[in-house]
């Protein structure tokens, strides 16, 4: 092989290197949470919800992903946005879970009510629950009376 043809190839691969080693870091990190909170498995939240004196659930879906998806019995609602302004509103004396579809808002709340002092065992997205074998409250929408009134 001469000269030539060994620059030829050596430049002609040299892109495909470059190119491929970038493409695989960034996915590395996609995997990461972008939160501290711990993730409660199925069995872990069933534990918990088997002291409900002791537990506040925190979900901060939406209420058409709550209507949708559905949830626990009882919890205290509360939009990712407003968590700062909302702290004073939250019970200090419980254990916090958060919820969300599947942990990674839940997550970042978790973190942040952590960081203003409260108690928080974890983050539980309420669709990995459910995958899990638990169940979900599905609250149906009414059927409208007539006349409109309530």
């Amino acid at each position: 092989m001469n000269r030539w043809t060994t620059m030829a190839l050596t430049l002609a691969l040299t892109p495909a290197l470059t190119f491929s080693q970038p493409a695989q870091a960034p996915q590395a990190a996609s995997t990461a949470p972008a939160f501290k909170a711990h993730v409660l498995t199925r069995a872990e939240f069933d534990a918990l919800l088997a002291k409900p004196g002791q537990l506040l659930i925190v979900d901060v879906r939406r209420p058409d992903e709550l209507a949708s998806i559905g949830g626990f019995a009882v919890y205290l609602s509360v939009q990712p946005a407003d968590i700062e302004k909302s702290v004073a509103l939250i019970p200090r004396d419980r254990t916090i879970v958060t919820v969300s579809n599947h942990a990674a808002r839940a997550g970042r709340v978790a973190d942040a009510l952590a960081a203003k002092g409260f108690t928080v065992a974890g983050a539980i997205g309420a669709q990995n629950y459910e995958e899990q074998g638990g169940t979900l409250v599905k609250i149906a929408r009414p059927t409208p009376r007539p006349g409109g009134s309530e």
